[in-house]
């Protein structure tokens, strides 16, 4: 009896999903050793930035580097007279550039990979193409042969979640933190998830609508009750019976649930309180709205909601101004601020940007760091967490050199704290590759893949 009543409440039941407690020691009987001796699932997690980075800050060596210049147009035909650095490939120390520094607490726990290039077709908008092909990797010429339009295909992230999505209620989950209710651009701009052809992933930009997606059945919101009162109700009866460590972690598990609630009704009224017919993003604080985003994201992993997770910062080149907290006086355009990275002082305001996301994905890391997993392991031990981009340094349009940046080790698949540098030239498609086995996958080639990142491995 008292077996069955502990698994009732193991697993809580909503109207729309599964909950799951987090792993306690001192939770008794069968269900205790079961949760022990379970190997936890693996989980895959992209962060998108969008309109490249500010590469004399970001990559190691090219603090002193001359600022560039616009160069590109609508394409990035120009891109290719420009002068590369030539990486000497191998596997080298980590050292956090100026960009970086955010992560030093995680500087065991990242790598660094330079020299991947990516498939471009010219005369097609530079950023649609960031976006919408970062996950494909389909090649024009593949395209051609399968009679599709490029950039399209099935990105990787829905090739993952065909794999390990099977278990949970969501194969796939797909964020943004475009706080915009009108487009500004079309949505290659402004997806990197596509079940294939033309078949775009939504993704949720609305804290509410991802809350009510993630634990509401059809978004009948007004008509049960709050998912954490339910959840509290029956953590209530299992509190008594926990251990002082145990009954810390339910709290704080309980405490995340309530605190993304609040946080929710708070930005609600803030918006509300805008005084606009169409809410915007100005008034959105960037980095409260996706720590939030990034919250609901961590809850939908740790109740095994989904595996597999995409995250774009922000839209591609969207021609309109963000409000980045205190970081400026007012609202600001972040693309425009990349290609001006000349005009006066303009480089080390859009720096502020660059270290701005890198907060954003340290926050991540962090919070995964804390999150316990059904055998005493952390969510990030299980994960492979990455964050880049689509296109390098934005001033350029540059398809080459693209930022990269991993963490998690995949259940000790992959030996972090290195700076590894692939041969430049080395498809970004060979990556996808390697993250796909390493999630489990048996793949011998993706899109335009010549093989596997072997440094990556333990």
């Amino acid at each position: 009896m008292y077996a069955m009543k502990i698994s009732r409440r193991h697993f809580l039941r909503t109207k729309g999903a599964v909950l799951s407690l987090p792993f306690m020691h001192s939770v008794p009987g069968a269900l205790a050793k079961s949760s022990v001796t379970a190997k936890p699932a693996k989980k895959f997690v992209m962060m998108y930035l969008p309109n490249g980075i500010l590469r004399r800050y970001f990559f190691p060596g090219e603090e002193e580097a001359v600022l560039p210049g616009f160069v590109g147009g609508f394409n990035a035909d120009k891109t290719k007279n420009q002068k590369r650095t030539q990486n000497d490939p191998g596997n080298y120390p980590l050292k956090l550039t100026t960009s970086m520094q955010p992560l030093a607490e995680h500087a065991k726990d990242i790598t660094m990979v330079t020299g991947l290039d990516r498939t471009y077709k010219n005369g097609q908008d530079v950023h649609a193409q960031a976006a919408s092909c970062f996950l494909t990797s389909m090649s024009p010429e593949q395209a051609a042969e399968k009679g599709e339009r490029y950039p399209n295909g099935r990105s990787l992230d829905q090739i993952i979640g065909d794999k390990v999505g099977h278990a949970t209620p969501f194969n796939t989950l797909e964020i943004s933190c475009n706080g915009f209710t009108a487009g500004k651009e079309s949505i290659y701009f402004n997806n990197i998830s596509w079940y294939g052809p033309d078949k775009i992933a939504p993704s949720i930009k609305d804290p509410r609508k991802l809350y009510d997606r993630l634990f509401m059945a059809d978004g009948y919101r007004t008509h049960v009750k709050e998912v954490t009162d339910l959840v509290l109700a029956d953590a209530k009866f299992l509190s008594s019976r926990l251990a002082t460590d145990d009954r810390e972690t339910l709290d704080e598990f309980m405490t995340m649930i309530r605190d993304v609630e609040v946080r929710i009704a708070k930005l609600q009224e803030m918006l509300e309180g805008a005084d606009v017919k169409e809410p915007t993003d100005e008034i959105l604080p960037r980095g409260t709205y996706i720590k939030l985003q990034t919250d609901l994201m961590l809850l939908a992993l740790q109740m095994g909601l989904t595996n597999v997770c995409t995250m774009m910062i922000g839209p591609e080149r969207w021609e309109a101004s963000m409000r980045y907290e205190d970081l400026f006086p007012k609202p600001v355009n972040h693309h425009q601020m990349t290609h001006n990275q000349k005009k006066g002082d303009m480089h080390k305001e859009l720096l502020k940007i660059d270290v701005f996301h890198m907060q954003q994905y340290a926050y991540l890391l962090s919070r995964m760091k804390t999150i316990k997993e059904s055998d005493g392991s952390s969510l990030l031990d299980n994960s492979i967490v990455s964050c880049g981009a689509g296109i390098g340094d934005g001033a350029t349009h540059q398809y080459f050199d693209l930022p990269m940046i991993l963490a998690g080790k995949a259940q000790g698949q992959i030996k972090q704290g290195r700076f590894i540098k692939c041969k430049s030239g080395t498809l970004n498609s060979n990556l996808w590759l390697t993250m796909a086995q390493l999630m489990g996958l048996d793949l011998k080639s993706y899109a335009d893949s010549t093989g596997v990142i072997s440094d990556l491995w333990t």
